[in-house]
């Protein structure tokens, strides 16, 4: 079976179930400061898991696009990556557990589907936990023990269906709040020996590589509350995820996930230009890191990111370089990461017409950072060897410090490169002289890749009204030519990026704030209506991401000033605004411009 084929079989089996098909969201997500990249097929959900009506129902199926950065030191191993397709199923409110398991386990072993080996699936399920006032899921226990019984096998708990711990078995925001809950996960045995290293017994989550997990049924029963108590959700939710990557692996009967054709074209690109094979063992790591990071670079530029040293340009700019290292590993000393990159644009334009649109901005960009750091690696790699020649087990803050800030090596490359050699950073006082240079901390940054959960919290809620008045009133003073190209709102100020291919002047800044003020005073009424696209449009709506919309969409509408297409949430009336202020206007990127601003 291939990419395309398990797709549209996906998407096929849970229309037929009922499920309305949903585009994939951009990986930045729109309104949530909490996470820097959507991160799972419920991400851009979250508004319709806590609550609020999708206009497409209460089923929905998609293919989400997806970055995580968590497990980056895995990536090169046989399943991890940093990009990845989740294919994905969600209940919001009306069916639950049974439905769910069933039709999972229906998806992957009927031979009019995935066709697999019942007798190689084995599954988890939640054993509860008191501190969190939650049980043992023995509702799952038992619809499992139905399913398996229907195919002759006997699941005995400890045997076919393992009870894990929530370290395992809850998904939930650590440390954030939203909607949480157990879970029940799928995995398949690959048939290969169990190594003792990992222990006397292998499981489900042994890590000796025997099991792969493939699916996860998500039961969302409660909303995590500010205080870190769990309280019943006012709708029962299912949440389910498929890695579209794994699932092929194990169709295909590979050993890896780089064997797919996936990353087949991508690999044969990179033995091409280093020369080195994918097979010998020495190098695969390192051309399995490149292929899986220019794979996300590409669609991460496509989605509007480009390289910095904040926020997702910083990650952009990791993944970039960590290329750049490993190439150097594989003797490539010429510039590869855009030629890499077209392979990739090749590969998936059909299923991200987005990444044909921006090819020639991937490349642009991939070249330009390309550049930048190729003219200090191979310094600064010589620079490092000389250093560690001369210790014995540490290295100082300020040695490694003095990489970064001459070299531009991150702190993670600087990292790696001592845990190769088996010596240890001072991190502590790096850090102390990254702040000194008045650079924003990783510790505060590492906080951000955790990820998390969109705050829906009233701040954000005004803010977000007010990007729809700033768009109208920007439109009104500069032309037309001006729509959305991105946003980023927390509870202090709304981020606004746009089409401008000129500074404001300061006399344009303040028409559009006085402009933005007398909508407000004027307290017009914020109301919503579902229609589709084509409705919409003929109504005069904006609606600049056509491609990602579906076809049954909100449009909200402010008075007669403001007809848009959008998701939510917002304010009833612009007079719960309060007085809108522009702190800053400057270049987001080529043709784009920026605003930051408040509400008082």
């Amino acid at each position: 079976m291939t990419a395309d084929e398990l797709r549209k079989k996906y998407l096929q089996f849970f229309v037929e179930k009922g499920h309305q098909e949903i585009s994939s969201a951009n990986l930045v997500p729109e309104n949530d400061p909490t996470a820097l990249f959507i991160n799972s097929g419920m991400h851009p959900l979250v508004p319709y898991l806590l609550g609020q009506p999708h206009p497409l129902g209460k089923r929905l199926t998609s293919i989400q696009k997806c970055i995580r950065t968590a497990d980056i030191e895995e990536v090169g191993d046989s399943v991890h990556l940093t990009f990845f397709e989740m294919l994905g199923n969600w209940s919001l409110g009306d069916y639950f557990k049974k439905e769910a398991i069933n039709w999972s386990f229906e998806f992957l072993t009927n031979p009019k589907w995935l066709g697999l080996d019942p007798q190689k699936i084995y599954v988890s399920v939640f054993e509860g936990d008191p501190e969190m006032g939650v049980v043992l899921d023995e509702e799952s226990i038992a619809i499992w023990q139905e399913v398996f019984k229907k195919v002759g096998i006997k699941a005995q708990v400890g045997e076919r269906i393992f009870a894990y711990p929530k370290e395992k078995n809850w998904w939930g925001p650590a440390g954030q709040t939203g909607p949480s809950g157990p879970d029940t996960e799928m995995f398949y045995d690959t048939g290969k020996s169990h190594n003792l290293r990992f222990g006397k017994k292998c499981h489900p989550n042994c890590e000796c590589g025997k099991f792969v997990e493939i699916w996860n049924d998500v039961f969302m029963e409660f909303n995590k509350t500010p205080q870190g108590k769990f309280i019943p959700l006012p709708q029962k939710n299912v949440d389910t995820g498929l890695g579209l990557e794994r699932e092929l692996m194990i169709l295909q009967g590979k050993e890896s996930i780089y064997e797919t054709e996936l990353f087949q074209n991508i690999i044969f690109k990179i033995e091409e230009i280093s020369g080195k094979l994918h097979a010998q063992s020495q190098y695969q790591r390192a051309i399995r890191i490149i292929a899986d990071h220019l794979r996300s670079a590409a669609f991460i530029i496509a989605d509007g990111v480009l390289p910095s040293n904040k926020e997702q340009g910083s990650v952009l700019r990791r993944l970039i370089r960590r290329s750049l290292r490993f190439g150097r590993q594989l003797g490539i000393l010429e510039l590869f990461c855009g030629e890499v990159a077209k392979v990739v644009i090749a590969d998936y334009q059909k299923v991200y017409p987005e990444l044909e649109s921006y090819k020639e901005k991937i490349v642009e960009v991939l070249i330009e950072e390309e550049n930048k750091f190729a003219k200090t690696i191979d310094i600064g790699l010589r620079e490092w060897e000389k250093l560690v020649s001369k210790k014995s087990k540490n290295i100082s803050g300020k040695e490694s410090f003095y990489l970064y800030e001459t070299f531009g090596f991150p702190l993670e490359i600087i990292e790696e490169l001592a845990k190769e050699k088996k010596i240890k950073i001072d991190v502590n006082e790096f850090q102390e002289e990254y702040n000194k240079h008045q650079q924003a901390s990783r510790q505060g940054a590492a906080k951000r890749f955790s990820g998390g959960l969109a705050d829906h919290s009233e701040a954000t809620t005004k803010l977000h009204t007010a990007t729809h008045l700033l768009q109208q009133s920007l439109r009104l003073v500069l032309g037309t030519h001006v729509h959305q190209a991105g946003s980023n709102i927390t509870a202090e100020r709304l981020r606004f990026d746009f089409t401008q291919d000129r500074k404001l002047t300061e006399e344009e800044i303040k028409k559009v704030e006085a402009l933005v003020n007398e909508k407000i005073k004027e307290n017009l009424a914020v109301s919503f209506a579902v229609k589709t696209l084509a409705e919409a449009k003929k109504e005069g709506a904006l609606a600049f991401f056509g491609e990602k919309y579906q076809d049954k969409v909100k449009i909200y509408t402010i008075g007669s000033f403001s007809k848009e297409v959008c998701g939510g949430p917002h304010v009833d009336f612009t007079g719960h605004l309060g007085s809108f202020k522009i702190k800053k206007e400057e270049a987001a990127a080529s043709g784009v411009r920026r605003i930051y601003a408040t509400l008082n």
